[in-house]
């Protein structure tokens, strides 16, 4: 157990490395470099490798170690449909229960409304998702927050804020309106975060597995 957590761990220190631009696509990420600076052995450090590698964020090649991928608006507009519909299962699920986390989600977006006033887009995002999880972890269902947190949701929706400058403060007032969905168990409420959710994708609502060819790599 503690193996496998040391590697959750080592995994997050990575997606936050790609996320804040340390590691670039197409940049490798040398497995002893990261045991040395973090002061673990290699193993857990490859075990990390080895899950980013399952959620598409890291491929190895022969002869050339690991590397961030190249990622693409293909990538963007596959990866959100799938976060879109996971989330919407668990609002079904947490609607019930909703009374549980209203107070989290209120303070969560009140936050945000600050960040937003300070600039600080980082603290901006990490609380658009915090309010997310939240709601995801509502619903009371261990295997649907182990897929949605294995959708590496801070580094996807990263790379789609680098590229398409979205505005994470207009998100605030849909984040109010779907609080007051739940405050009232209104059976519109999974819907709503669903399309809440695909406004982040390259397309808008409509993009899905097949939404035009894949574009030049994000940069």
């Amino acid at each position: 157990m503690l193996r496998t957590g040391l590697a959750d761990q080592i995994r997050e220190f990575i997606v936050e490395g790609i996320s804040s631009g340390r590691w670039e696509p197409g940049e490798r990420v040398v497995e002893r470099r990261i045991a040395a600076e973090l002061g673990v052995s290699q193993g857990p450090v490859r075990e990390a490798l080895r899950q980013l590698e399952a959620q598409r964020l890291i491929e190895t090649l022969p002869n050339r170690g690991a590397r961030v991928r190249e990622f693409t608006e293909r990538d963007l507009a596959e990866i959100f449909p799938v976060r879109a519909g996971l989330e919407r299962t668990a609002a079904e699920l947490a609607l019930p229960r909703a009374a549980g986390c209203l107070d989290a989600l209120e303070e969560h977006n009140r936050r945000l409304g600050e960040a937003a006033r300070e600039g600080d887009l980082h603290e901006q995002m990490r609380l658009s998702i915090a309010f997310h999880r939240a709601i995801v972890e509502a619903a009371g269902n261990r295997l649907l927050v182990s897929v949605w947190e294995g959708l590496g949701i801070e580094l996807w929706t990263t790379l789609s804020l680098r590229l398409h400058h979205t505005e994470i403060y207009s998100k605030s007032a849909e984040h109010a309106e779907l609080i007051e969905a739940f405050r009232r168990r209104d059976p519109e409420a999974p819907r709503m975060l669903h399309d809440h959710v695909m406004n982040y994708a390259p397309e808008g609502p409509g993009a899905g597995p097949g939404a035009g060819p894949a574009q030049a790599p994000v940069s």
